[in-house]
């Protein structure tokens, strides 16, 4: 198959690309180079497999990630629709069964007549229409060719649900910490 569009990078963005890109008609070649080439956080081959947390935020209405998935519900989201299916209770959050999610993702991507899955690693961008999706887990040789494309010395990945905050810009006279699970409040000198 000559490829319309190449994903790399077989995650929750690259996964979600690939399936919308071929819903619309085009040909995929998506590359996930796990397992051929592992990374220290994954620990299965599946694609869209969560290695963080089984939590994809909350579905509350008066909450950022609630309006979000409120808006991929209305666009046909792939991943989403795979997360409702194997949702485990979470209250007012979206949590999955991580193993029954990464599956449920892989094999319909497998099935997807115009989705061909290539286990390998890239090393170099493609000549042409190309999604990189690989994340905070690059492979060393296709950061080193992004460096190259983009003519800086780094990269770096932000999680926009977990945002960088300096320590001293917190106002600790008014600041509340606790644990959103049990409202434990720590002390300041834990910090």
């Amino acid at each position: 198959m000559k490829p319309d569009l190449v994903v790399i990078g077989g995650g929750l963005a690259g996964s979600e690309a690939a399936w919308q890109a071929a819903q619309r008609g085009l040909q995929v070649l998506l590359h996930e180079m796990r397992p051929k080439r592992p990374t220290g956080a994954h620990a299965t081959d599946r694609l869209a497999e969560l290695v963080c947390s089984n939590s994809l935020g909350s579905n509350l209405p008066d909450r950022a990630s609630g309006v979000l998935k409120t808006e991929l519900r209305t666009m046909g989201s792939f991943l989403l629709a795979c997360a409702e299916e194997t949702a485990v209770p979470a209250g007012g959050a979206l949590a999955v069964d991580r193993e029954a999610f990464a599956e449920l993702v892989t094999e319909r991507v497998q099935g997807h007549p115009r989705i061909e899955l290539v286990r390998s690693e890239v090393e170099r961008l493609p000549a042409g229409p190309a999604i990189v999706a690989s994340g905070p887990l690059t492979s060393p040789a296709l950061a080193a060719d992004l460096q190259q494309w983009l003519g800086g010395p780094h990269l770096y990945f932000y999680d926009a649900l977990a945002p960088i905050v300096e320590y001293e810009s917190v106002d600790l006279s008014i600041a509340f910490r606790a644990s959103r699970y049990g409202g434990v409040r720590y002390p300041t000198a834990t910090i």
